[in-house]
């Protein structure tokens, strides 16, 4: 395997962390509200939240997990902020994959119109 491929693979395994802690809907709620609100404590979190604190505080550890978020303490309150460089990370491996689906249809598109030609 070359250093290359190594590195990619990597990239890929870090992109399917956050895609898979992404993919729960309260997960991703919580990082839409620190993305908009900025640091937020559980108590704010939890305010206007369908699920419990206890719910939240387990949701925010996987978002922890996956290097999305980070708490630390702010008197008796947990504050949570968003890790936004693991956002931007995952943004360039989908430009990536973006990059890849437009030259593997311009390729398609190559081969379709020189067969009809």
């Amino acid at each position: 395997m070359t250093r290359m491929s190594m590195h990619a693979g990597a990239k890929r395994a870090d992109a399917a962390v956050i895609f898979a802690a992404l993919g729960d809907e309260t997960r991703l709620r919580i990082v839409a509200r620190l993305c908009e609100e900025g640091p937020l404590s559980i108590m704010r979190l939890t305010s206007g939240a369908k699920v419990s604190r206890q719910a939240i505080t387990k949701h925010l550890h996987a978002l922890e997990e996956a290097g999305l978020a980070r708490g630390s303490r702010a008197g008796r309150e947990s504050v949570w902020e968003l890790r936004a460089n693991r956002l931007a990370n995952v943004q360039k491996y989908l430009d990536q994959i973006s990059r890849d689906w437009d030259a593997a249809l311009g390729r398609l598109r190559t081969f379709v119109e020189r067969d009809e030609g």
